[in-house]
């Protein structure tokens, strides 16, 4: 989608959101590239790189100040969908995952469940089918943490079952099935609802 004001990516998995200290092939300069003619152009929140799907990007500064002052008050309604590496008990269809997230200050990236030192994280995940031995999920974040996603699927304390392909938390695969499936927020000037879906691509 694309607006006066903002932009809507459907990131591939495989490609940074921003450049990395040795990376500089990202959506973020492959944007700013195709918009010379708006230097002010912010990614408004981030994917991780393995991680495909819907991303957020306001061409003005004003416009980028609005819209995550809509992620700060959680107001943006985000849905994620995954293929879990496990067959979640047929009584396990809906739940919600309270696991505090920090940085694994031995393991950078790998983030790590702390009660003492977290950062408080937040997940609604439900049942959509059981695929032979897996389960495929969606998740609704409900803070914005690193790696909540995986983290909160992997842990024994959340469900146990790491998401298919992640190196990280669980077994390198082809590729990490997560995918931002859904994205729903309000126009910076109208305050329109606006609403994104695009198709898991697995």
């Amino acid at each position: 989608y694309e607006g006066e004001l903002l932009l809507v990516v459907n990131k591939p998995s495989g490609l940074m959101s921003a450049p990395g200290k040795s990376v500089k092939d990202c959506v973020y300069n492959r944007l700013l590239k195709r918009y010379p003619e708006h230097p002010e152009l912010r990614l408004v929140h981030r994917l991780d790189m393995a991680t495909s799907g819907l991303l957020l990007v306001a061409k003005t500064l004003q416009a980028n100040k609005f819209l995550q002052r809509q992620f700060i008050q959680r107001s943006v309604e985000k849905r994620y969908e995954a293929i879990l590496s496990k067959r979640l008990p047929a009584d396990q269809l809906e739940g919600e995952i309270n696991l505090p997230l920090t940085v694994d200050r031995n393991d950078t990236p790998r983030q790590m469940v702390s009660l003492e030192y977290g950062r408080s994280a937040k997940t609604r995940w439900q049942v959509l089918s059981f695929e032979g031995e897996t389960t495929r999920v969606w998740f609704y974040p409900h803070t914005g943490r690193t790696h909540q996603l995986r983290v909160h699927a992997s842990h024994k304390d959340g469900l146990n079952a790491a998401i298919v392909g992640d190196a990280l938390y669980g077994q390198e695969g082809d590729r990490l099935m997560l995918h931002a499936q859904r994205l729903c927020f309000n126009h910076p000037i109208s305050r329109e609802r606006l609403e994104f879906e695009v198709p898991a691509p697995f």
